[in-house]
């Protein structure tokens, strides 16, 4: 049985799964044209190596117009906090954000949509993105108590965040695995900031995402595992724990941005396994 085990020791971001699903592919190339060429606008998706502890990964970096996007207070990538009000409140004043980007960085849900809709990908992907963004927006809106159709994404809206989330749609297609086993994830421990003040890590929407899932806070003291992060585990595992008897046949590596004691990655492992 064709199988993939994600090695989530230190938690999972979009762009971490997207770096290392790339690393199984035959050509991974030929991948980055695909997603390149799907129509994302002014996104430039680029693959460079990354050294952590020592082992060579690949890192993600998701250019929008040439710049990539970044809050200051992340450890793994930019979809970290999800902020959500309604079209009645009283927007958050730009200067309380850490965000560069802060003029395009609110998007309601049928804008997302409206985005997903006109991509250029076969429909099966289209469905699946859709389905994990429902997925974000539900936890979202059972943490603030809002309607799906009032969540405005502050990062998880933006344009990486997206990309990252197609493109490891789109890969876990690719790669058809017939079962996708995750360990336990590492959720990091401690506070984080975000616009609406501090929080507790897990931050509460990734914590809701994370429920029926097995977790440990792990050694880190910070955020390790992103909503994006959390919402594709959840969509995809077929089942969780250590890995499966199987043979391994490649290995990827998946480099977040920050540094620290431990190879700060995910590792895919592709194989067969005995049914």
């Amino acid at each position: 049985m064709k199988t993939l085990y994600l090695e989530c020791h230190m938690g999972a971001a979009g762009d971490m799964l997207m770096g290392a699903l790339l690393e199984l592919l035959p050509d991974p190339d030929a991948f980055l044209e695909t997603i390149n060429s799907i129509g994302l606008p002014g996104v430039e998706i680029q693959a460079e190596p990354s050294v952590k502890c020592g082992i060579t990964g690949t890192h993600i970096s998701v250019k929008i117009h040439g710049e990539e996007e970044h809050s200051e207070d992340h450890h793994h990538s930019d979809d970290v906090h999800v902020h959500a009000h309604s079209h009645q409140d009283t927007p958050v004043p730009s200067h309380s954000h850490t965000h560069k980007h802060h003029h395009h960085c609110h998007r309601g849900m049928a804008e997302i949509m409206e985005i997903l809709e006109h991509l250029n990908v076969t429909e099966e992907v289209k469905k699946d993105v859709k389905q994990i963004y429902q997925l974000i927006a539900k936890a979202e809106g059972q943490v603030h108590g809002k309607e799906v159709s009032e969540i405005h994404f502050h990062e998880v809206g933006t344009l990486d965040a997206i990309a990252d989330i197609t493109g490891c749609v789109m890969l876990f297609h690719q790669l058809g695995a017939e079962q996708i086993v995750v360990s336990p994830v590492s959720t990091g421990f401690g506070q984080v900031h975000c616009a609406h003040g501090i929080l507790p890590v897990p931050a509460p929407a990734t914590a809701l995402l994370l429920t029926g899932i097995p977790c440990k806070a792990g050694s880190v003291q910070g955020e390790l595992c992103t909503p994006t992060g959390a919402a594709l585990l959840k969509y995809f595992a077929t089942s969780y724990g250590q890995m499966p008897e199987m043979v391994m046949e490649k290995i990827g590596y998946g480099m977040g941005t920050k540094d620290f004691q431990a190879a700060n990655c995910v590792r895919a492992i592709l194989g067969e396994a005995n049914e």
